[in-house]
């Protein structure tokens, strides 16, 4: 073990947040030992900005809970943590482990259970990545290196602590985290793990929680370097045990989804990983609609239940919460939606709550080289900054130019060249000569009816003669003089 200035690995506490001081200082005023442990340390020693900072320390989670009430609250049952909340951050407080002096494994060697309390020397053996290995105490300005990590670091190395096959049989979530840090960070990944990496090894990630691999690829998802990450799994076989249906190959789809989500993520802007789901899936879902559509099955009915199904079998390997689920078919079932809307309904339609995911997953299909989207990526694009009228003119250009498809058998082709027509100068709705609306055209059709009727039976066929039916009706004579008017007692 080396003790390293922390001024010399590039660290000082203006570079913390006053959160886990706050943690770090409660449990060394009530006696504990206690240090910044993990990719906090390690993303401040490569100069990024750490998403969060985690603590480890000698005292149980029943003594962390003491110290912190009710700010505190125990999870876990394999792996037991403490889970702080200073104001709103969570800063998740581990113990320091020990070799379990019986181990609880699967008949693959993943450990079941492992809440064997131990000391800082011990803890160190129980990582994974020796440049997760460091721990930073703040207030005593020193870190602690057990495994010369910082020549890791130095040379962009990712090396597991003991023997590299035993580790991932000890927690197959490893492998994924193996590739997720060498896409996040650009480093090598060591010799000793590619020798054990093998499609064989991987089949052990069948025998993790779908709940579990679901958090871990929304992490794959939300990193900031999805677009680097996709061809490692795909190389390293990860892709067949994390996605159920979906072919491993990177289409322009799910390619161009992936760098608008990296870009998204690197200018601040939040995003919902449920999206890139919906992208991965789609192929599936288009083809489950297909199966049902050649069954005779009504298109709303089968997009419904090819949804579900794509889903069902998706958790087969990672579980997708109901809200991300729903969230889901709720973007496949607006493609249908904004892709041929009736005109009145496209105003409705740009203030629906899922209308924003809707479009972006129909503009990046569209950009993407998708002909199906017929255009309509880049004319709700253009309606998102017309003015009031510009939106009505573009309305009523699209109604014309929808009514006219309908009537010449030609839909594909008109519906495509719509798009182009929003640039365009469009006829104002005031220059229209006859009222769109069925109110206005009642009295016309009565007074024409009416017209006709005097004409005569012999103008046309289906002029009104005198011996209509109709015209025979007698008027009922109702006698008003029974009849109250006004309030009555």
């Amino acid at each position: 073990m080396q003790t390293l200035r922390a001024s010399k690995c590039g660290l000082s506490t203006a570079q913390l947040p006053s959160y886990i001081l706050d943690v770090i200082d409660a449990l060394t005023k009530a006696g504990y030992e206690a240090y910044i442990v993990g990719g906090g340390v390690r993303d401040m020693m490569l100069g990024l900005n750490p998403k969060d900072f985690d603590a480890v320390t000698n005292a149980t989670p029943s003594q962390v809970k003491e110290v912190f009430g009710r700010r505190c609250r125990i999870i876990g049952r394999r792996f037991e943590l403490a889970h702080v909340y200073s104001g709103r951050e969570l800063v998740e407080v581990a113990t320091f482990r020990a070799p379990p002096k019986k181990e609880v494994t699967s008949a693959q060697g993943m450990i079941l259970r492992d809440n064997n309390w131990g000391t800082i020397e011990q803890d160190f053996a129980r990582r994974d990545f020796s440049i997760n290995a460091m721990y930073y105490q703040p207030r005593k300005g020193v870190v602690l290196d057990f495994c010369h990590a910082v020549d890791d670091i130095k040379n962009k190395t990712l090396r597991l602590l003991g023997d590299a096959q035993t580790r991932f049989e000890e927690d197959p979530v490893r492998m994924l985290r193996t590739l997720r840090f060498a896409a996040k960070l650009g480093f090598s990944i060591d010799q000793q793990i590619l020798d054990v990496f093998t499609l064989e090894m991987t089949q052990l990630l069948r025998d993790v929680s779908p709940h579990r691999l679901y958090d871990e690829s929304q992490k794959l998802f939300t990193m900031g370097h999805l677009n680097r990450v996709l061809p490692m799994l795909i190389d390293f076989g990860i892709w067949k045990q994390l996605f159920a249906d979906i072919q491993p190959n990177i289409t322009p789809f799910i390619e161009r989804a992936a760098k608008n989500t990296d870009q998204r993520i690197q200018v601040g802007k939040t995003i919902n990983p449920a999206f890139f789901y919906a992208v991965l899936l789609w192929q599936p879902f288009l083809e489950r609609c297909e199966f049902y559509s050649s069954k005779g099955v009504v298109a709303a009915e089968a997009r419904a239940q090819a949804g579900l199904d794509v889903l069902k079998r998706q958790a087969t390997r990672t579980i997708i919460p109901r809200f991300a689920e729903t969230f889901i078919r709720e973007v496949w079932e607006m493609q249908t939606r904004l892709l041929n809307p009736k005109a009145q309904q496209i105003q409705a339609l740009s203030s629906h709550a899922r209308f924003r995911a809707g479009f972006d997953f129909l503009l990046l299909r569209e950009k993407s080289g998708d002909e199906g989207t017929l255009g309509m990526g880049q004319w709700w694009d253009a309606y998102q900054l017309m003015s009031t009228d510009e939106k009505e003119r573009a309305i009523s250009q699209y109604n014309r130019q929808r009514a006219k498809s309908r009537r010449s058998g030609k839909a594909s082709a008109e519906e495509a060249a719509i798009a182009k027509t929003v640039s365009h100068e469009i006829e104002p709705l005031v220059q229209e000569q006859e009222s769109r609306s069925r109110r206005a055209r009642k009295p016309k059709q009565h007074a024409e009816a009416r017209t006709q009727t005097g004409r005569g039976a012999g103008h046309s066929s289906t002029e009104i003669g005198a011996d209509h039916p109709i015209l025979k009706r007698k008027r009922v004579q109702r006698d008003l003089s029974s009849v109250i008017f006004g309030p009555t007692q």
